[in-house]
């Protein structure tokens, strides 16, 4: 899968990965939480000077944009949608608690970015000798506008 996620903190990027469900043979391991994991691992619990920031090529799933609120992700920057479990809409609904201040919904969360070139990222995929179903769901990312 040609899904790849960086988490930034001011201008050093201190998570980085790609999509690694059918190599490491794992349901969990989406790009953009195992970048978070990897940031986490640098962050601990060290007060942060910079805003995380954490930019995708595809919109992050419920589980992962869970992550990012857990981590405190500040902006989150996506290319494509994702129609199937995109949890962008689903984060306005959320009401965080008033007795957790730092356990808060994102300040910015921008879809879009890059759109073409991950277009043609999901597009080559899906011409490609992947498995079936995920090429055709490539497929669809590829056309969608």
């Amino acid at each position: 899968m040609p899904i790849g996620a960086v988490v930034i903190s001011g201008d050093e990027v201190i998570g980085r990965a790609y999509t690694g469900e059918h190599a490491l043979k794992r349901h969990i391991a989406h790009a953009d939480l195992l970048a978070m994991v990897e940031a986490d691992k640098i962050l601990g619990f060290r007060k942060r000077d910079e805003p995380l920031i954490l930019a995708v090529n595809l919109e992050p799933c419920l589980m992962c944009m869970g992550t990012a609120v857990t981590l405190g992700v500040q902006k989150i920057w996506y290319g494509l949608e994702s129609p199937d479990d995109g949890a962008h809409e689903l984060i306005k609904l959320w009401s965080p608690p008033n007795e957790l201040a730092f356990f808060r919904r994102p300040a910015e969360i921008i879809g879009g970015i890059r759109r073409a070139e991950s277009q043609e990222l999901f597009g080559e995929y899906a011409a490609g000798d992947g498995p079936h179903g995920m090429r055709e769901w490539c497929r669809g990312l590829a056309a969608r506008q």
